[in-house]
């Protein structure tokens, strides 16, 4: 599959946001967001981001597939931890520019690298005073895997 996997040409406004058509919208990175939640209890697990390649790999095998901004290239998501994700449910919102995966999730059922159930896992005190003492609380407990033997390194 290419970077030019086929979609719809995008139409007027009206039928992108009423239509029955899928013509989704990628930024001038090549890229569209990716919201991933728990089909069964919708909590948010992770933000990512697909480009045409990757959404219509998705859309395809059932198994959600991500642009990585950071390395530069195509993956399935668990193709190195065994985290896969099963699509059970993918939406798009009204001008097509972003996509809802609803996914069960394979492996230790972690969606976020660093070992935790979802990306996150840590809490911002809304009502605080912003600045560089601003600290961070964890809200999952326990890491579902040791990154460190799943990919490797210290």
């Amino acid at each position: 599959m290419s970077e030019t996997a086929p979609f719809a040409e995008r139409g007027d406004i009206r039928e992108i946001e009423e239509g029955s058509v899928f013509a989704p919208k990628f930024g001038s990175d090549g890229t569209c967001p990716v919201v991933a939640t728990d089909a069964r209890s919708g909590e948010v697990l992770m933000l990512a981001y697909m480009n045409r390649e990757a959404l219509a790999r998705t859309i395809e095998t059932g198994l959600a597939h991500y642009w990585s901004r950071s390395r530069g290239k195509l993956w399935l998501k668990g193709e190195s931890s065994g985290n896969v994700q099963r699509v059970v449910e993918m939406r798009t919102d009204c001008d097509q520019d972003a996509i809802w995966l609803r996914v069960e999730m394979a492996g230790h059922g972690a969606a976020c690298h660093v070992g935790y159930r979802s990306c996150f896992y840590r809490r911002i005190p809304v009502g605080a005073r912003p600045g560089p003492d601003l600290t961070l609380s964890l809200c999952e407990e326990e890491k579902l895997f040791d990154p460190a033997k799943v990919y490797g390194g210290d």
